[in-house]
């Protein structure tokens, strides 16, 4: 057979297991690409994307002995998880050096505020994930661990080294802004050029 064989996830941990450098290449080419975006969510600088980037790969392939298959895409899952934990260890440590704030300030709701969900049909994918990428990185931390991981706040908080109320306030300033993104956005495609 001429073509390249791909392993299914529980052959390549295998592999992986047994210290194949074919296997890691193969992680890598497999799944590089799906995890920048997934670490993109959470840190902005592309620099300090590659960074945390490498140092998941690095943990992915040290640590694969720590890996339990449980079923087809299982692997994926597990790598995923790594990348975020990196990507969460690099906002603590930036937030340990006061890179990172997080403001702890009570928001209430506002008759003025956009809805809690905003209608986001027409707006390409791209987009929004740029949008979320801009946000600031605490708002931008909170969104992702509470919209897309489906983390509670208690959760976030222990994650982040914050307060849940603080874990609350974050998500819903991230909201406003990215319902003003949103809103700009169509008002600025509405309009000719």
């Amino acid at each position: 057979m001429n073509k390249k064989q791909i392993k299914s996830e529980y052959e390549l941990a295998e592999s992986l297991r047994r210290g194949d450098a074919s296997a890691m290449g193969e992680i890598y080419t497999r799944y590089a690409n799906y995890l920048t975006g997934v670490c993109s969510r959470y840190i902005a600088e592309d620099e300090d994307v590659r960074d945390v980037l490498q140092e998941s790969f690095i943990k992915i392939f040290t640590k694969i002995s720590s890996f339990t298959f449980q079923g087809e895409g299982s692997l994926k899952a597990w790598i995923t998880q790594v990348v975020v934990n990196e990507s969460l260890l690099h906002l603590r440590n930036q937030k340990r050096h006061g890179m990172i704030v997080f403001d702890g300030e009570r928001v209430e709701d506002k008759e003025d505020d956009p809805p809690e969900e905003t209608d986001i049909g027409g707006i390409p994918t791209d987009v929004l994930w740029q949008m979320i990428r801009e946000l600031p990185p605490g708002y931008r931390a909170v969104f992702n661990l509470y919209v897309i991981e489906g983390k509670r706040h208690k959760e976030i908080a222990n994650l982040l080294g914050i307060q849940e109320q603080t874990s609350a306030s974050q998500l819903l300033r991230a909201k406003r802004l990215l319902a003003k993104q949103i809103n700009e956005y169509r008002i600025l495609k509405q309009e000719p050029r």
